[in-house]
């Protein structure tokens, strides 16, 4: 019998909470319950982890297995605690070491074969890990993204052999990334193409120097977009903290985030059709609209119909 705690993060709006995910392994009819509000792909990951921690030649326990995941009213969702939930059964059986679980927070989706999926998120991770003082051991593929956040020390992993071998204190994972520089944006659209519209153009460098809103009333045909759609080329780059507020909410969107033009302001132009819903976003745990995600940047609203007007 045995009890391991393992530090995972979660997710709710740009947030990403601490989850502690502990492991108790017990005597009794072989069964791997998992509470503290998981939704579905949460309670899926037992078959996850079991078929990861058996294709990597461990013993999966035959026996009681109880993962509680703590707070219990936070609603925990998506795959990233298969990584901790696995780590914390091969801890908890005396498989790897306890030895500094504590110094560490991990996230991650296991396949069957123990490979380490990228998850969505990472940058609230980066970013709290990093102001609780601990090392982050995360898939590979979100090397790049939690880079962005400086002082944080990363262990990128692909398998989840490596994360145990680092643990055991066999081999150990480099940590040696730095953060992505800002390099010149080339814009497929350009100001100069604007012919005429003097005055226009004059409101849109003043608008673009001292970050003001703006609203265009005319016919079509008179400009209106094609001037909207090359504001961002006149735009500087965000200050370091504003890239990363913006870069939260892209990392959480379905999109993701662009990590080589994250000092880039964002440009988001929706349909004219687009909802209520869609605009400003929301949800039991929340999303961002297109309002939230042109954060720091320029929204183009073009046509938008009354009701939606009313919201906004």
């Amino acid at each position: 019998m045995g009890l391991a705690v393992i530090y995972s993060r979660g997710r709710s709006g740009i947030d990403a909470p601490l989850v502690t995910v502990e492991v108790h392994v017990a005597n009794g009819l072989p069964a791997l319950n998992i509470v503290g509000l998981p939704e579905t792909a949460v309670k899926e990951s037992k078959d996850r982890v079991r078929g990861a921690i058996q294709n990597c030649r461990f013993d999966f326990p035959a026996q009681r297995i109880t993962v509680n995941l703590a707070p219990a009213d936070l609603p925990k969702e998506g795959g990233r605690f298969d990584l901790a939930i696995a780590l914390g059964i091969l801890a908890a059986s005396g498989q790897i070491s306890t030895k500094d679980l504590d110094k560490y927070e991990c996230v991650g989706e296991l396949s069957l074969g123990g490979e380490l999926r990228p998850i969505t998120g990472v940058l609230p991770v980066a970013i709290r890990a990093r102001d609780c003082n601990r090392q982050l051991i995360l898939p590979k593929e979100n090397t790049a993204e939690a880079a962005l956040v400086k002082n944080v020390e990363i262990l990128p992993a692909a398998h989840l052999l490596e994360v145990c071998a680092h643990l055991n204190g066999r081999t150990q994972i480099q940590t040696t990334y730095q953060q992505p520089q800002p390099t010149e944006i080339q814009h497929e659209l350009d100001f100069s193409d604007v012919h005429g519209q003097y005055h226009v153009k004059r409101a849109f460098k003043i608008a673009a120097a001292g970050a003001h809103n703006l609203l265009m009333l005319g016919p079509p045909g008179t400009g209106k977009s094609m001037l909207a759609a090359r504001l961002p080329t006149i735009l500087p780059f965000l200050t370091e903290e504003q890239a990363q507020e913006t870069a939260a909410i892209a990392s959480i969107s379905d999109q993701g985030l662009d990590v080589a033009n994250w000092l880039r302001p964002p440009y988001r132009a929706p349909h004219h059709s687009a909802s209520a819903a869609a605009l400003v976003g929301g949800g039991s745990n929340p999303r961002p609209g297109e309002i939230s995600l042109s954060h720091y940047g320029t929204l183009f609203l073009d046509e938008l119909p009354e009701f939606d007007r009313k919201v906004l």
